[in-house]
């Protein structure tokens, strides 16, 4: 779910204390007095909303058994390995670190033909100037789903591989070392844990693992490199940590019951039937206190949101239009309530559309978009008509709003249309937002080229041009505008002059010199200034297959070329960088905070 959208739909539930784990054998227990049940429970109310779901009567325990109502992600790391660098590395690597490395990179099978280095042995490859030891991290949210193998099916259908929950990773040299710099080295994979960074047997069981191209910020030239402005030490593996194993979530009754634990189930696994490559059913109750929830492959990129579904389903098997009713009237009478109709509503599934179409021309704001946001999700058709006026006259919040939720929507010509027409917004979050929707839906209209192993260079017309960065999960280059020209005339030099640019005014073509370090010869290429061409031309690796010229740039690289014409001002356009609008859209807020409050 998006950035914003999370932000705006997110519920604060005050924090309750983790029940003792059961024995493994049950004992018959009391059942709590009254007095004793609020005194554990301090502070913690049920929303009259919220009466009759399945949050009403549990708390989630993440993986690390802790009550924790906003979920909150897991932190793994380990030690790693980085190639490809150009002499950069280091030999320097503690005693204990190596010994763990060299029993790693063992059991890889470095040293073998099979590991894919040949005859260089683990030893040779620490000692290696162009490798370096450093430490990767990332968080993940609990829920986590691993990769898994689905069984052969009885109509002959072969097993495949189903990844696992995925998520960025930091790398950054171990400080214990002399590496100098990460640039253009990729991450051999390796494997991450929870709990302190250990090395040896004294690690936790592994849960993912990582590898693939470091990005390093690539925002600035040179000369600020040398003045310390970047740390060439820590850089970005964009999408390239895999959780292997289950991160389990569990519901904890707040009074225990048997009969409790099997309503429960039922009505989750009536609202998650078991898919294709699920190994269990998605609840399973294992006392009379506790019942384990297995994220559905269809969830397993967004765990999040589905234990937000499993909190607000109804523990009612019959008149689920009654119940939508019934969250469509607790709204009307308190708006703040917003965020949890939404979430009962989409919780209900299809059966509540008839209800939420009825909000969707409420007056009042937080009500309307409330219903409006759970359409989208519950691919209502008819929510688009609300979304399209409120992308063509809303607020700027809403505008922006409208943009993601149509994305959300089965594709539709008059939608197009709308998000063609918000591309010429004079605001770069706009239009940012409507190509981000195009992409989306899968729009022609942008236009793409892929360069394997690296990103996508995506272009899409637009009156204001404007440069867009991507930092997380798909690294992407997009440019709006028809054609973005740089300027002339043109003098730029990066990393220490190893790339130059010229152009003369007038000229119909720049120059393009590199060399890659003093004993590679130059390369010197003329082209057209299209900043289009430019790019394909830096990131582009000649092969036998497409030996058209080629510089084989890294997209870090790349995106620094791009920063530095833009901040010269060869290259007039709206920059904007991925970490730059979690920014901005924190500092715009949710729209719900538009809101109004009631004379009352």
């Amino acid at each position: 779910m998006h950035f914003l959208t999370r932000a705006i739909l997110s519920i604060s539930v005050l924090a309750v204390a983790a029940l003792p784990a059961c024995n493994s054998v049950e004992r018959a227990r009391p059942r709590p007095k009254a007095s004793s049940t609020i005194k554990e429970l301090d502070g913690l109310q049920t929303a009259s909303i919220m009466r009759g779901t399945v949050g009403a009567d549990t708390v989630v325990l993440g993986w690390d058994d802790s009550t924790s109502p906003t979920y909150q992600p897991v932190r793994i790391h380990g030690y790693g390995l980085v190639v490809g660098l150009d002499g950069t590395g280091s030999r320097d690597v503690p005693a204990d670190v190596r010994a763990h490395m060299l029993q790693f990179m063992a059991r890889q099978g470095i040293g073998k033909e099979s590991g894919g280095f040949g005859d260089i042995n683990p030893e040779e490859m620490l000692d290696s100037l162009n490798t370096a030891i450093v430490i990767v991290e990332g968080v993940v949210p609990p829920g986590s789903v691993g990769r898994r193998r689905t069984p052969p099916s009885a109509s002959g259908r072969q097993p495949e591989m189903l990844p696992g929950t995925t998520f960025d990773v930091v790398v950054f040299a171990d400080p214990r070392t002399g590496t100098t710099s990460l640039e253009g080295g990729r991450l051999y994979t390796t494997d991450l844990f929870p709990g302190p960074l250990m090395t040896g047997d004294r690690q936790a069981r592994r849960l993912g693992q990582a590898g693939g191209p470091i990005f390093l910020n690539p925002f600035i030239d040179g000369d600020e490199t040398a003045a310390g402005d970047i740390n060439t030490l820590s850089g970005r593996v964009i999408n390239g940590g895999q959780i292997i194993e289950d991160m389990p979530l569990k519901l904890r009754l707040i009074n225990p019951s048997h009969t409790r634990v099997r309503v429960i189930q039922d009505a989750v696994n009536r609202r998650f039937p078991l898919e294709r490559g699920q190994v269990a059913t998605t609840a399973r109750g294992v006392s009379d206190a506790v019942i384990a929830l297995t994220v559905p492959p269809s969830m397993r990129d967004d765990p999040d949101t589905f234990i937000q579904i499993v909190r607000h389903v109804s523990l009612r098997q019959v008149d689920a239009e009654r119940v939508a009713n019934t969250t469509r009237r607790a709204l009307q009478r308190d708006p703040s309530d917003a965020p949890t109709a939404y979430w009962r509503w989409v919780a209900i599934g299809p059966q509540a559309l008839p209800m939420v179409r009825k909000m969707y021309d409420y007056p009042e704001a937080l009500p309307r978009l409330a219903s409006i946001r759970a359409g989208a999700a519950l691919k209502d058709p008819i929510a688009a008509e609300s979304l399209r006026k409120m992308a063509a006259n809303g607020t700027l919040a809403e505008q922006l709003e409208a943009a993601h939720l149509l994305a959300e929507l089965p594709s539709d010509p008059r939608t197009e249309e709308v998000l063609r027409s918000m591309l010429d917004n004079r605001d770069v979050e706009v239009r940012l937002r409507a190509y981000e929707a195009l992409e989306q839906l899968g729009s022609p209209y942008v236009r793409r080229d892929r360069l394997p192993g690296k990103f996508e260079l995506h272009q899409v017309p637009s009156a204001w041009p404007a440069i867009y960065v991507t930092q997380a999960r798909f690294p992407r280059l997009v440019l709006l505008g028809n054609t973005i020209e740089i300027e002339r005339p043109l003098t730029l030099g990066l990393w220490g002059n190893s790339l130059m640019m010229r152009g003369i005014e007038n000229d119909e073509e720049i120059e393009i010199f590199h060399r890659e370090d003093p004993s590679h010869q130059a390369i010197i290429s003329r082209i057209d200034p299209d900043l289009r061409d430019v790019i394909l031309l830096l990131a582009h690796e000649p092969t036998i297959e497409n030996p058209s010229p080629g510089l084989n740039l890294t997209y870090s690289q790349v995106v620094g070329v791009l920063h530095a014409l833009w901040k010269e001002q060869y290259v007039d356009a709206d920059f904007k960088a991925q970490q730059d609008r979690v920014l901005a859209e924190l500092r715009r807020g949710a729209i719900g905070t538009e809101r109004q409050a009631r004379p009352e």
